[in-house]
């Protein structure tokens, strides 16, 4: 079954950065379009960004514009995301999801806090 294990979080200082691992299995990884989700809390899930299986193509939240970067290894199985200038309101637990409509197809998710 899909497997999807998070890791990377942590507390960081407002300006700081973050880069988030998700490491997969159970499915062939290189096949699926992948995307990172994050909920804060007390709010909703939130989609934060999204790759092509091939990496080709992106996409990102308007809130993480120009300060996150999704990317993958599909050699190492692995979702990543660079997360910098990072502000109080990215405080979340971050989710990578195969299918972002299948709560089953998520990780267990990894907190960020960012805080000073």
């Amino acid at each position: 079954q899909v497997q999807l294990v998070e890791s990377g979080g942590g507390l960081v200082q407002p300006g700081g950065s973050l880069r988030l691992s998700c490491a997969a299995s159970g499915f062939t990884f290189s096949n699926y379009y992948m995307s990172w989700v994050r909920q804060a809390p007390g709010k909703g899930v939130e989609w934060v960004s999204s790759i092509f299986s091939d990496g080709s193509n992106t996409y990102y939240a308007d809130s993480v514009k120009g300060r996150f970067t999704i990317s993958r290894d599909n050699a190492k199985n692995t979702l990543y995301l660079e997360m910098n200038s990072l502000k109080s309101e990215d405080t979340a637990v971050y989710y990578c999801a195969k299918d972002t409509t299948r709560r089953e197809t998520w990780g267990q998710g990894t907190q960020v806090t960012v805080s000073s």
